[in-house]
């Protein structure tokens, strides 16, 4: 299994960034799909999530409104649309797939597969 982020990159305070990663060596609609990020010194955390259909979407308070997470299943790639951007959402961005249950989207450790990630770089 693999899962390949690209676009991230360094944006402007209020500039917005699209993210985006492709899965492969999975049944891809099969699995939720989630973004996490990690800053410096911090622990990582969830930043949205999206079910395997698509019609469910989960957002951590900080993004709504600003992060709109997608999927197309026909390309095997979710995405994330990311507004409005902060100083403090530079991170570095990583996808993961959660086999779908229909819960613990939240919980990094019920992912069980990860990508690589991506910088996010937001200056002020």
């Amino acid at each position: 299994v693999q899962l390949q982020a690209s676009g991230g990159g360094l944006v402007q305070a209020g500039g917005s960034l699209s993210v985006s990663c492709a899965a492969s060596g999975l049944i891809f609609n099969m699995y939720g799909m989630g973004w996490f990020r990690q800053a410096p010194g911090k622990e990582r955390e969830f930043v949205a999530a999206i079910s395997r259909s698509g019609g469910r979407t989960y957002y951590e308070d900080s993004v709504k409104g600003r992060f709109t997470i997608s999927r197309d299943n026909a390309k095997n790639t979710v995405y994330v649309q990311m507004n409005s951007l902060k100083p403090e959402d530079t991170a570095v961005y990583y996808c993961a797939a959660v086999w779908d249950t229909g819960r613990n989207y939240y919980n990094a450790g019920a992912y069980a597969y990860w990508g690589q990630g991506t910088l996010v770089t937001v200056s002020s």
